[in-house]
């Protein structure tokens, strides 16, 4: 079997910024934060955060309302998000019947907002008559992978990966194999999530949230920072088009970049507690992948989502695999932890920063935490030539995932 290229031709992207790549991009330029006090989030006893990043819906009537029905928010993000890599990849949605075509979405849970109103129609009469039948799909584990499948009547392989803050970059990963393998010509992969009270609080109750910036929301998620105190939840979708390079090229398709290596492993430690062998080890397995040396990674967009541990130990093994020679940042400071879109959320900004050959730094990085030290910190902005890049995910459960792309 002849082993194929892969390279990402199209992405598409939601965020806390707005309703696409260039907003995404607008807003971390210019080092605004998306963050910002939740109205009505007090009204939630025991919920200590009340700051995070949401994203506005827009335009979602464009979506036919017989496929709408069966969205959440997070549905109605990836179905926006992949309908513009689409565009962006030059594919017609008239191309899709003839195309080996599939998608991979990823997400930590369903439509949070779905679900909690489901429990709040349903348990206190416990009547189940009460809930529409729409309401299934868009509380479905795979609601987002789904509803994208659905909506843009794709009929390849459909996938919904749920690894928490991975799953998206899990996501990636399931499609490339797919496309090198030959078994898809073409993969929508990337993730989706949505802000609800009810997420924050899941880690809320594990003390990971930041609880200390709800009077000054702009300061906070503070990623590698001596002040930092928690993780800030965001919301949106980022999706990328996946194809093989030989078929790229015969279309003159624009290619952002080639993946070159992929790694996801788990740390058999502990299911909250990050580790830092385990991420060394899941890095060092992608440069192995990607047949390069260390040496030859000019960018790590961290995952580092401004806990105490998380950050800590990526500091750590990122010292111990690149040392101080490549600069590192994470953009959790803009629009907070985007959870299980996260990673295609940061690779589409990742791309954007090689095709423009600048590093956008780390926001609220203002003190370097003293067991976050040894690495070369992104504190402003730095104009490089970037040529390859390795984008990191640590997800909750103990599961690693790394990523390498090359720009062609």
């Amino acid at each position: 079997m002849q082993i194929k290229r892969v390279v990402i031709t199209g992405m598409g992207s939601v965020s806390p910024f707005g309703n696409d790549v260039k907003a995404l991009m607008d807003g971390i330029e210019h080092g605004r934060s998306a963050v910002r006090l939740m109205e009505g989030w007090d009204k939630y006893k025991g919920l200590r955060s009340h700051v995070a990043a949401p994203a506005e819906i827009q335009d979602e009537r464009k979506i036919p309302r017989n496929k709408r029905r069966f969205m959440g928010r997070m549905s109605i993000f990836s179905a926006q998000a992949a309908e513009q890599a689409l565009a962006d990849a030059g594919i017609s949605t008239a191309d899709i019947p003839q195309l080996k075509i599939g998608c991979a979405i990823g997400s930590t849970m369903g439509s949070a907002k779905s679900i909690n109103d489901a429990f709040e129609i349903m348990l206190p009469e416990k009547d189940i008559s009460q809930l529409n039948s729409s309401m299934f799909f868009q509380c479905m584990s795979h609601t987002a992978a789904a509803n994208v499948a659905q909506y843009l009547e794709l009929e390849g392989y459909i996938m919904a990966t749920s690894a928490a803050c991975a799953s998206s970059l899990h996501a990636i990963g399931a499609g490339y194999d797919l496309v090198r393998l030959g078994r898809q010509d073409i993969m929508l992969c990337g993730g989706a999530e949505e802000v609800h009270p009810t997420v924050t609080g899941s880690f809320d109750v594990l003390m990971a949230t930041s609880a200390g910036f709800n009077n000054d929301p702009s300061k906070t998620p503070r990623p590698f920072d001596r002040d930092r105190d928690g993780l800030v939840c965001g919301e949106g979708s980022g999706v990328i088009v996946l194809e093989d390079y030989e078929r790229a090229v015969s279309r003159n398709a624009m290619i952002y970049a080639e993946i070159i290596g992929y790694s996801t492993n788990g740390n058999g430690s502990h299911v909250s507690q990050s580790n830092k062998d385990s991420m060394v080890k899941c890095m060092q397995q992608a440069l192995s992948d990607a047949g390069i040396t260390k040496h030859e990674i000019d960018y790590i967009n961290a995952h580092a989502t401004a806990t105490l541990q998380g950050d800590k130990e990526e500091a750590e093994a990122i010292k111990e695999v690149f040392g101080s020679s490549v600069p590192v940042s994470s953009l959790k400071g803009y629009i907070g932890h985007t959870l299980g879109a996260s990673g295609a959320i940061e690779l589409i900004a990742s791309l954007q920063m090689m095709q423009k050959g600048v590093i956008y730094p780390t926001l609220n990085l203002e003190n370097i935490s003293p067991e976050c030290m040894g690495i070369d910190h992104v504190m402003s902005p730095v104009t490089k030539k970037i040529d390859t890049i390795l984008k990191n995910c640590f997800a909750f459960g103990g599961i690693n995932a790394a990523l390498v792309c090359r720009k062609l």
